[in-house]
């Protein structure tokens, strides 16, 4: 029998634009290591327009735009020089989403599994999480480099589920992005889509189970859907 206070047994998150706010960092980063080659400063908006899609992909994608081409050696070391800019300014600019501390310690006293799935590189991932005090709510953090085939493929959401102990057919993911809705799908797990992130495409195009504003709505949305039989399996 479903308990009317049970939360699916397992919850899968994104991280930037879903519990973070990243680009004011990555957007210091990437301009300290780009004006150094030759690049015009980006703004906020153009920043928020490339990421969702991993750290290398980014770089590549600016280089990309203004016409140049970047060597796979040459992009190690701009990576390189992006990644030690970005850790030295991540504590000062990354902005934690209002709600987040509190949603997920009510998770986590109810016993819910969680797990971070990112595009974002494990050397940043993990001392981010540490430096803003989130890394303790997590069972596990499976990055871009701890996977052979990343968010959208399903399979990125499947590796994390295992990590943390969770069940597929009781899991529910979370995220802000197309990137994020898809990979949900090809997992086969049911989805919530968070509206104040870094979404590419207009919301009416996503397959979710429900879209949030609000980060405190979390808990009770998790409710509703656990007590729809449609979305999970109930021993």
């Amino acid at each position: 029998m479903i308990q009317e206070d049970a939360y699916p047994e397992t919850v899968v998150f994104d991280l930037d634009g879903t519990l973070i706010d990243s680009v004011p960092a990555i957007r210091v980063a990437l301009n300290q290591v780009l004006n150094g080659e030759g690049f015009e400063e980006l703004s906020i908006n153009q920043v928020t327009e490339i990421v969702g899609f991993g750290a290398n992909w980014m770089v590549g994608k600016i280089y990309e735009t203004h016409g140049r081409q970047i060597t796979p050696e040459k992009l190690d070391d701009v990576m390189a020089w992006y990644l030690d800019a970005y850790m030295a300014n991540s504590a000062e600019h990354t902005v934690v989403y209002d709600g987040v501390y509190d949603v997920l310690a009510e998770l986590k006293s109810a016993g819910v599994k969680m797990g971070v799935c990112t595009n974002k590189p494990g050397i940043t991932t993990r001392p981010v999480l540490e430096s803003l005090k989130l890394d303790h709510f997590f069972g596990a953090m499976v990055t871009e480099d701890d996977v052979e085939h990343r968010k959208p493929d399903g399979r990125h959401v499947l590796e994390t589920i295992k990590a943390v102990g969770g069940d597929v057919s009781q899991t529910v993911f979370v995220g802000d992005s197309e990137t994020d809705m898809a990979a949900a799908e090809n997992a086969g797990v049911a989805a919530i889509c968070v509206t104040y992130g870094y979404c590419h495409v207009p919301y009416a195009d996503l397959k979710a189970e429900a879209f949030l504003g609000d980060f405190n709505e979390l808990p009770k949305t998790l409710l509703n859907l656990y007590m729809t039989a449609q979305y999970f399996s109930f021993c």
